[in-house]
């Protein structure tokens, strides 16, 4: 086995899968940016949420939010739901793992708040009840997924927007999503602060 010609194909597998979904992503980024980018100018918030690798991305894209992304600017409010063991492990505990998110949802989030909401395969149950949940609460969903969307993409809403990575192997999918989150804070950025280029 050739390590090297296997490290190089995995650079290679994942510059070929951003270069095709270029196409496809774009234009429903754009349209996060302006979703998110409008909450926060109305003072909500983006609560995030994800399993695993998408655990750590939805505390990677709230950390972005709060503290800085590239450029100085104020803090941006943003919430993690994947952080506090307490809460998760409480909830996990009394009632059921599916509810970890959705009953931090009902409790925290408002009219007008955006849901990022994490899961490569699209069929996380904890995930679908907090889309569940903030569709009760009035909130807008940005769902980022993958493959084909899976049981998110039948409870998106017209208003809501899937940003949904057009791969199947889960490790492509998550390199694509931390571009995509990068993208969103960038995004976020520029119309706030007027960037240009």
């Amino acid at each position: 086995m050739n390590l090297i010609d296997r490290v190089s194909r995995q650079f290679e597998d994942s510059a070929r899968a951003k270069l095709a979904a270029i196409e496809w992503l774009a234009a429903p980024i754009v349209e996060a940016i302006e979703a998110m980018t409008s909450c926060l100018l109305a003072n909500g918030k983006i609560l995030a949420c994800g399993n695993g690798g998408s655990a750590a991305d939805a505390q990677h894209f709230a950390a972005e939010l709060i503290n800085r992304f590239e450029m100085e600017r104020p803090p941006l409010a943003a919430i993690a739901l994947t952080t506090d063991s307490s809460v998760l492990t409480s909830i996990g505990n009394d009632y059921e793992f599916e509810q970890i998110f959705s009953k931090q949802v009902r409790a925290i989030g408002q009219p007008g708040d955006v849901l990022l909401a994490i899961s490569t395969s699209g069929n996380s149950p904890n995930v679908i009840a907090a889309i569940e949940a903030a569709h009760e609460r009035e909130m807008r969903i940005v769902a980022l997924t993958g493959k084909s969307g899976g049981k998110i993409l039948e409870l998106l809403c017209p208003n809501d927007i899937h940003i949904c990575v057009p791969a199947d192997r889960t490790a492509r999918i998550q390199e694509i999503h931390l571009l995509v989150l990068h993208c969103l804070c960038d995004g976020v950025d520029c119309l706030l602060l007027g960037v240009e280029d």
